[in-house]
């Protein structure tokens, strides 16, 4: 453990005192805030809908309503479909069918489940109780802090009340489109109405909670970096351990907040559809929508912002002004720390919410479809998996985190931060190793098939090497330890163009490995499962979602080591501004250094996650229009023309999508480095200290403009899909009535295929264009300030965008694509 000194033992003391204040002070800041306002708006149009619902008689038995819906639909259908065999077969099927009854109790492991998220609440709290007991430094790293802290909470309530907006516009339309469609087969008898409220509410608890994470986790991270400041002062092993607890509580707050969302929903919904276990997650499908829809605005905001500031500050400051990173003579100094907040722990939060938000559902209708060929008894464990996945990693990942500490007896130039960090990254892999397996024989055994657990056992662990080795490859390509950074720090010797020239040629290579990755994982996984169950393709599918499950079941460290970064790097601004001494400024140059590769790692991470997800979600979205239909899609066939031009436009509409986000970052970027100009020109007292700078000015004109232009590339994502889905189904819908759908498959393949490849190179070309600048920075090449130095600046200007804005933004938007389609489907079936 951590030396303490007589203070800090009584601030130990003081955590409940210190918790309850902090919990108190939360609550009112929440209660003045704009998002306050918005979700009581939220609250009262759901209050609306459920009116609606009653008035339109979803309120009485579901099995009144529905067949005569359906009636009226295949009548009106009637001549078109009357002769569909497939139709007529999945009628028959569905006729013999007792409906489901919602007497019969959820499994016991739910409510276990659900124990251990309040739990991972309760050691959320304990950690921001702990990191915010300690000391906050002196009167100027607080005034540093503090402006940090009004910049975040402004921006972060102005975007969320914005976002919100938008969110109640699909919320209706969501609602409206599922009220006028034919009930699922699978469901026949559900009302319509039912149908809509669920997935309505489902919408808008996935968009609450999912801002919700961002914001708390902004929240406990712009009161934790002066902290970590303070803590530096002391000794590099407590400001590791601070940075990285503060980071955690992020990381366990996100994962809680998911899985009690969805357990507050399972049993929601069965309030209102009698739904069987195995059912009840296709209700659901709005959760995950929810979730993206907010991670999508809240990730292109943040980015935009961060690098807009960031952008902005160095190529006046640094390049031309010839001053320090975080000098406190930058105006657009305090812009840019705030930027690190609301962009790298608010954006990060929420996507990595959607994140396994999506990934837990799409298994979950992976499994609940193969558990209808097992026994009973054994069906319930194939549902519930993905969520005792999750609640095993905040136990594992945990248990990590609180061993995670640096040593005692060596300096600080002995100690590589990022070992320190692995080290305990290790212990939660092998303890997940061990709770992968053990879950695998409680949920996944049957009687009928004794060896399936073995299998679906190794389909997990294949996961859980696929992550490790994903934080390999990227620690390799963006780490100044190893070769290719090192390759970028010496190309900036020969000027500009050859830095950029290096980083692309960087990021272009770091896409094989991981692509190599995925595919071996993907494949492994798929066969394995379907050796499970005697060579099913359900099975196949199914271990994929294991694989998934097994990649995501250390989370919780990944993303406290991602937000480990934003706070470090603000530690290190804070240090600067506050005119501590040279020793201090080490010690969170190092951290930062280790930020950088840390935010790669969970980018990297999030790539590979996501492109496994999108194929459950696929698979998810394929059985949907299946449902639909009454007729199986069993493969794409891109030969034909509606379906080859849907994969093309899905394609075109990734690298269309970035370009929108560098160019905003750009605009917004120009409207910065002008304001900097200015106030250097017309006030020159700022660089001898006799006059200061204006940070506020930087700081609204960067909201102003995040705000602006973070609309247009998520209007391009959230409809394009829809009308190119839409668009094929009015226009060939006459020889295949399923060619909408088709042309969506396709869109999805091609978009996911392309956007993780490119999101891949995005990120690794950005944090390897960084962590080149700070190699020179280590006096390098010339160090601080030579030509190298300016040229390595270059690079990082032109990585900025690409590694926290572009990048990012994409594995928001692959996700939202399958999720988006999933709630839509209705729209492409003719």
């Amino acid at each position: 453990m951590l030396p303490t000194t007589n203070q800090q033992a009584a601030n130990m003391n003081m955590a409940p005192d210190v918790f309850f204040k902090t919990a108190d002070m939360w609550y009112r800041s929440f209660r003045n805030s704009t998002i306050y306002g918005q979700l009581r708006i939220i609250a009262a149009v759901l209050f609306g809908f459920v009116v609606l619902f009653f008035l339109l008689g979803g309120g009485g038995g579901g099995g009144g309503s529905a067949p005569q819906t359906g009636s009226h639909y295949m009548q009106h259908r009637g001549v078109e479909d009357r002769a569909s065999e497939g139709l007529m077969e999945a009628t028959e099927i569905l006729q013999s069918r007792n409906p489901p009854s919602v007497s019969t109790p959820l499994p016991s492991m739910l409510y276990i489940v659900a124990l251990v998220a309040l739990g991972g609440l309760a050691f959320a709290a304990w950690l921001a109780a702990w990191v915010l007991g300690k000391d906050e430094g002196d009167e100027k790293m607080k005034q540093v802090s503090d402006a940090i802290r009004e910049g975040a909470s402004g921006f972060l309530s102005t975007q969320y009340a914005s976002i919100f907006k938008l969110a109640v516009v699909v919320l209706v339309g969501i609602f409206l489109m599922y009220l006028v469609r034919e009930p699922p087969k699978n469901l026949p008898q559900v009302a319509s109405s039912r149908l809509a409220l669920c997935v309505a509410v489902s919408f808008a608890t996935g968009c609450v909670l999912s801002g919700i994470a961002g914001y708390v986790g902004m929240w406990v991270a712009v009161r934790s970096n002066v902290r970590v400041a303070s803590a530096a002062c002391r000794s590099f092993q407590e400001a590791i351990a601070v940075g990285l607890r503060a980071g955690a509580f992020s990381g366990v707050l996100v994962v809680s907040m998911v899985l009690l969302g969805i357990i507050a929903l399972l049993f929601g919904v069965r309030l209102v559809v009698p739904a069987a276990l195995h059912q009840l997650p296709f209700l659901l499908v709005g959760y995950g929508f929810g979730a993206s829809f907010v991670a999508l605005f809240a990730q292109l905001g943040g980015g935009i912002y961060t690098k807009a500031a960031d952008v902005g500050a160095d190529m006046v400051g640094k390049v031309e002004a010839d001053i320090p990173e975080d000098d406190p003579r930058n105006p657009a100094v305090i812009a840019d720390l705030v930027g690190d907040n609301v962009g790298d722990c608010a954006g990060r939060g929420a996507d990595l919410f959607e994140s396994i938000a999506g990934e837990i559902l799409a298994a979950m209708i992976l499994g609940g479809s193969l558990s209808q060929q097992l026994p009973a008894d054994a069906r319930s464990g194939y549902v519930l998996f993905p969520l005792a996945i999750h609640a095993m990693d905040i136990v594992v990942s945990g248990i990590g985190i609180m061993m995670t500490e640096a040593p005692q007896t060596r300096g600080i130039k002995a100690i590589d931060p990022m070992e320190v960090l692995k080290s305990g990254y290790k212990v939660s892999v092998g303890l997940a190793a061990v709770g992968i397996i053990v879950l695998c024989r409680l949920l996944l055994h049957t009687e009928e098939h004794p060896a399936a657990w073995m299998h679906f056992s190794v389909c997990g662990l294949v996961g859980l090497g696929t992550a490790f080795l994903f934080i390999l490859v990227t620690q390799y390509y963006t780490d100044f330890n190893f070769p290719p950074v090192r390759q970028i720090a010496q190309a900036s010797l020969t000027g500009h163009g050859t830095n950029v020239i290096a980083g692309m040629s960087v990021g272009m290579q770091a896409t094989a490995a991981p692509a190599a990755i995925i595919s071996v994982a993907l494949l492994c996984s798929y066969k394995t499962g379907m050796a499970a169950l005697g060579g099913t393709a359900s099975a196949g599918l199914f271990g994929t979602a294991v694989a998934t499950m097994g990649m995501l079941s250390t989370v919780v460290f990944v993303l406290a080591m991602d937000v480990f970064g934003p706070i470090t790097d603000n530690a290190g601004g804070i240090v600067e501004m506050s005119e501590q001494p040279e020793s201090v400024r080490n010690i969170t140059d190092s951290l930062d250094a280790v930020g950088n590769t840390t935010k790669a790692i969970t980018k990297g991470f999030s790539v590979g996650s996501a492109s496994l997800a999108c194929f459950l979600l696929f698979s998810a979205f394929l059985d949907e229009v299946s449902e639909l239909a009454g007729q199986r899609i069993d493969a794409v066939d891109i030969s034909v023309p509606e379906v080859f031009l849907g994969g093309i436009a899905g394609a075109t509409l990734v690298f269309y999508f970035s370009g929108q986000c560098m160019t905003a970052v750009g605009s917004a970027a120009q409207e910065v480095v002008n304001n900097v100009r200015t106030q250097f020109r017309e006030r020159p007292g700022i660089m001898d200290g006799s006059q200061k700078p204006d940070y506020a000015s930087c700081v609204t004109i960067v909201t102003k403009a995040a705000l602006r232009e973070m609309v247009a590339p998520g209007i391009v994502a959230t409809t394009v899909p829809l009308c190119v889905g839409f668009f094929f189904r009015l226009a060939s819908s006459g020889n295949d009535r399923l060619i909408g759908a088709k042309a969506i498959a396709s869109f999805l393949m091609f978009a996911t295929s392309t956007g993780v490849l490119f999101a891949i190179f995005l990120n690794t070309a950005g944090g390897a264009w960084d962590n080149a600048k700070k190699y020179i920075e280590q006096g390098v090449h010339g160090g601080k300030g030579s030509a190298a130095h300016k040229a390595a600046v270059t690079g990082d200007t032109v990585g900025d965008p690409s590694k926290d804005t572009a990048g990012p933004s994409l594995h928001v938007l692959i996700k939202l694509l399958s999720t988006i389609t999933l709630v839509c489907s209705p729209l492409f079936v003719a």
